[in-house]
């Protein structure tokens, strides 16, 4: 088996090392005999986007957003298509909000998405930052995801959120949900090496996108992850001793 991932914008959108899920998925799949093949896609260098079995957007701070998006949005068709046949496609906040219909900034300027979901994301006061503890009702062994967020917009949908907020703010501090699910679609504020602190995560994306390209039940080999579940588990009970995180400063 074989697995094609796209990178989106990797000089860009990598804040707090985003990359570390791409060599997560890479790692783990190689290491079951999978063949993985890993295409950045920039703004230089355009790819088809069309055999992609996984499309990666990380995170990025404003200005790099608004550098990319006149670009990424010669595409937005094609990803919509993309993501309605069930292209498994994770994207981290700025990535995430892009997904979305607009974006309203701290100064009421309302910035255009790329309108593939059904959501908005606007500025208010202060920062949500700090580490986060989630709840998933993905169909995964391990029922907890652990992260790090920091995000001035809060993001409103009516979609299945990734998971129900323990401690954290998720989408927006108040409605306790965190990220967003669609059909393959994973949109989420936990930064940096999301998948190196959630290996059942990274798994859940590895299947799913296998099953989609081969049309089939696929069952992944099962790897010897007590070290990442222990530093898994050690990252819970951390977040869960510091209580309530309190809201920061604007920037």
């Amino acid at each position: 088996m074989e697995l094609k991932i796209y990178h989106m914008y990797p000089d860009l959108l990598n804040l707090y090392g985003d990359r570390g899920n791409i060599i997560v998925l890479e790692r783990r799949s190689r290491w079951r005999g999978i063949r993985v093949e890993v295409v950045n896609f920039t703004r230089e260098e355009e790819r088809s986007l069309e055999d992609a079995d996984i499309i990666f957007l990380g995170g990025g701070s404003d200005r790099e957003q608004e550098l990319l998006y006149s670009h990424l949005s010669k595409f937005k068709n094609l990803l919509k298509e993309l993501v309605e046949a069930g292209v498994f496609v994770l994207a981290v906040c700025g990535g995430y909000q892009l997904l979305g219909k607009y974006y309203i900034d701290a100064y009421g300027n309302k910035i255009e998405g790329l309108s593939i979901l059904d959501f908005y994301t606007k500025a208010e006061k202060g920062r949500l930052i700090g580490n986060i503890l989630v709840e998933t009702n993905l169909p995964i062994g391990l029922k907890t995801i652990v992260g790090f967020e920091n995000h001035g917009g809060r993001t409103y949908h009516d979609y299945t959120p990734l998971g129900k907020v323990i401690r954290g703010f998720g989408n927006n501090g108040k409605d306790n949900k965190e990220g967003l699910i669609y059909k393959n679609v994973i949109g989420t504020y936990l930064h940096g090496p999301l998948l190196s602190k959630n290996p059942h995560l990274a798994d859940y994306i590895i299947n799913k996108a296998l099953e989609r390209k081969y049309k089939k039940e696929i069952s992944l080999a099962p790897l010897k992850d007590y070290e990442e579940i222990l530093a898994h588990e050690r990252v819970k009970d951390k977040i869960l001793k510091e209580g309530k995180p309190k809201i920061g400063l604007s920037l």
